[in-house]
């Protein structure tokens, strides 16, 4: 008895994690060792399921305490089938006013979800194939003209892309 109720539990549970997610088409992450080295490019292969519906695109990652900065500057690169490039330089919030990290998460981690493509205009992936998502930090600290060559604080980069509910 005891037993039929604790495979029940991990079904129930399992049903129920799974299907609270239901948008999640793409969803990947990647580890940062120590420090994020400028040069070092995280990469996403991304099959997407179709070329005529609409997806939203976002940058996660996970940072700690150790992150020191107000913002965040990103330079993400999308790579079609074709060969065609388009590269973004991105700015993100990452503190409030009083130094705060933004996020969600009860632990020192804090996760942070950040728009990529799709909050403005719904995004398509036109061309039938794999699409290749470079990340990459660009960050600078005020007064330096070089960049941070080691960003602390950043222990996960991720990619998401989500199905947009079209009813």
């Amino acid at each position: 008895m005891l037993r039929n109720n604790i495979l029940l539990f991990f079904i129930i549970f399992s049903f129920v994690f799974s299907s609270c997610d239901s948008n999640r088409v793409f969803d990947e992450y990647k580890s940062v060792p120590s420090s994020w080295h400028k040069d070092e490019v995280m990469s996403f292969k991304v099959n997407p399921p179709d070329s005529t519906n609409s997806y939203n695109l976002f940058v996660n990652l996970r940072n700690t305490n150790a992150y020191k900065y107000n913002n965040l500057f990103l330079i993400v690169e999308m790579v079609y089938p074709h060969g065609k490039t388009i590269k973004d330089t991105l700015e993100y919030r990452m503190a409030d006013p009083t130094g705060k990290l933004l996020g969600t998460g009860l632990t020192d981690v804090k996760e942070n979800k950040l728009w990529y493509k799709g909050d403005e205009i719904p995004f398509v992936f036109k061309e039938a194939g794999e699409y290749t998502v470079n990340i990459q930090h660009a960050m600078r600290e005020n007064g330096k003209v070089n960049g941070v060559i080691e960003l602390e604080g950043i222990t996960d980069i991720g990619f998401r892309v989500e199905s947009i509910n079209n009813n």
